[in-house]
Order: C-alpha cells, then sequence, then structure tokens
C-alpha cells in the first residue's frame, strides 16, 4: 500500500496538477518513496515541456528500470530505441527481477513516447493484453481507443479496470473523459453527468488545485449548455494559470473560452481576440491546427470550382 504521501503526489500527477508537483521534496534515497517520486516528479515537468528539468532530477547512472525509462523518455525521439530495449529486458528477466510497477511503468512510459511518435500500432503492442492490464495501462489503452474513435473499446477496457479496482483514480478519470466523449447519462437522464460528479468531487478537495478540472467541467458545461457556469470555471482555471505563471493549460483555457463567448450572448469581438490568443500564443493547439488544416482545404477546393454560367431568360 502506498503511503499517504505518495498517494497525494499520484493524486497531483493524475489530475494535473503539475506545478505543485513540481515543488514536491524528494525523498532519502532509502525510502521507498524515493523511486515513485522521482517518476512523478519527473513526468510533471514533461507534462510542463520542460523534458531538461526532468533530466536534471533523475541520477545519471541507475539500474533502476523505471527510472532509465522516464529518462529515456525525456530525451524524445532519441530515447525510443533504448525504451525497446527495456521493455525487451523486462520480459527476458525472472518474475522476481522487477516489481511488478516497474514493469507496467516501463510499458506506460514507453508506450507514451510511442504515442508521440506517431507509433500506435507499437504502443498498443506495448501495452500488452488488456485483460491483465493494470491501472496506468487500462487508462492509457482507453486514451489512445478514444483518439481511434473506438468509443466501444476503451468502454470495454474501462468497465473491466473498474471492477477490479473501483476506487482507482486514474481510472475515474477515464470514466469522466469518456462519459463527454459519448454523452453518459445518470440515471436522472443528465447527459455528461460522470464527467461533472467526477471534477466536481475532485474541485472540492483542498489539498490540490488544477485548473484542468475546471476546463474539463467547464467543457462538460458547455456540452450541456450552461454557459454562465461554464465561464466562470474557465475565468477561475485562467485565474489559477496565471497566479502559477504556467502557460501550460492555458491553450485549452482559450480554446474553450472562445467557444462559449461564440455560443454566448458576448460580443463577437471578443470571440475573435480569444481566437487571435489562441492562434498567436498556442499555434500547435489542436483546435488551431485543425481549423487551419479545414480552412486550408476550404481554399483549395474553392479554388478549383467554376461557377456556371448565368441563366439567361430568352424571349
Amino acid at each position: 500500500m502506498d503511503s499517504s504521501r505518495l498517494y497525494h503526489i499520484k493524486q497531483q500527477f493524475t489530475l494535473g496538477a503539475y506545478p505543485a508537483l513540481i515543488n514536491t521534496s524528494i525523498p532519502d534515497a532509502n525510502s521507498p518513496d524515493y523511486v515513485p517520486t522521482l517518476v512523478y516528479k519527473a513526468r510533471a515537468f514533461l507534462a510542463l515541456n520542460d523534458p531538461e528539468s526532468a533530466l536534471a532530477l533523475l541520477p545519471e547512472d541507475t539500474d533502476n528500470p523505471t527510472l532509465r525509462a522516464i529518462a529515456a523518455l525525456a530525451k524524445g525521439e532519441e530515447g525510443l530505441e533504448a525504451l525497446r530495449d527495456l521493455c525487451v529486458e523486462i520480459e527476458g528477466e525472472g518474475d522476481d527481477e522487477f516489481s511488478k510497477w516497474d514493469i507496467e511503468m516501463v510499458r506506460v512510459l514507453a508506450a507514451t513516447a510511442f504515442i508521440n511518435a506517431g507509433e500506435i500500432e507499437e504502443a498498443l503492442e506495448t501495452l500488452g493484453d488488456a485483460d491483465k492490464a493494470g491501472d496506468e495501462t487500462a487508462a492509457l489503452l482507453c486514451q489512445i481507443y478514444l483518439t481511434l474513435s473506438r468509443p466501444s473499446v476503451a468502454q470495454k477496457i474501462l468497465t473491466s479496470a473498474l471492477q477490479s479496482n473501483p476506487d482507482s483514480l486514474v481510472l475515474q478519470k477515464v470514466e469522466a473523459t469518456l462519459s463527454l466523449v459519448i454523452a453518459a447519462q445518470s440515471l436522472s437522464g443528465e447527459p455528461y453527468s460522470a464527467a461533472i460528479s467526477f471534477y466536481t468531487e475532485q474541485l472540492a478537495n483542498p489539498s490540490v488545485s488544477s485548473a484542468a478540472l475546471l476546463v474539463g467541467r467547464g467543457v462538460a458545461r458547455i456540452l450541456r449548455g450552461e454557459l454562465p457556469a461554464a465561464r466562470s470555471d474557465l475565468e477561475e482555471a485562467e485565474n489559477i494559470l496565471t497566479r502559477a505563471q504556467s502557460s501550460h493549460g492555458m491553450g485549452d483555457v482559450l480554446a474553450a473560452m472562445t467557444v462559449v463567448t461564440g455560443l454566448g450572448a458576448g460580443k463577437r469581438s471578443e470571440a475573435d481576440e480569444l481566437w487571435g490568443r489562441l492562434c498567436s500564443e498556442h499555434p500547435s493547439h489542436s483546435m488551431v491546427t485543425d481549423l487551419s488544416a479545414k480552412a486550408e482545404l476550404f481554399d483549395t477546393c474553392a479554388a478549383k470550382f467554376q461557377s456556371p454560367p448565368r441563366a439567361m431568360a430568352t424571349a
């Protein structure tokens, strides 16, 4: 069982409280929390697009496979071969050589690197059999299948994983995400209820401050047409990121704010201003790249279109 300190660290990582997590102190090297704390803190740095700080945190010479895996992940494409070798290494040793947690983390970190490199099939092969998956493995498998527009497969994996561990926070988070995709309803018939309930419950926790939770609830409220409440969530998320002087997640805030402003009673100029900020400050955001690609496709098709001659009336 995890210590209370390690439980809180995992909670911060799962809920996206990365700025707080990177300020967590590292326990003594002899502590059982030492390696997991290093791993989650390094993953927080990577989530904040700061691989240099992640590498600086890790010991240069270590036999621990999970620390070697997170270091390889931090190196981007340069670390892919090292991750492939590590996956072979953990499979080739005896059952007692590595802990179950190390084996799962190596696979999850390697699969994450493969996803980043666009190698989705290799990521799925690395994660292995969904029926034997741990919580993080099942969560990542669900996320992959959601990106492949296969929510039914994600739902099957999630249902099985939740039967084994219904209290898993990372699985509950995936359940909320799936709710947004399929508009899952509660017994009362309210759409997106699982997502709203999850985000509201976690936001009530005073020990975790996460803009990502507010953005998640804001998006769910947009989908339900609750625009004033959604705007309130998004403005609070923006305030959290501004106070933390963090740009991570601000792209999602601006994207959702653009939508809620465009749908609401706000001025068109305000929505245009938010869209302009999103395009200039976060040009690689998925909403920007997707709409830019669609606009380019429209212009290409429009250039090929020939207007038919105008019909003329004859006497």
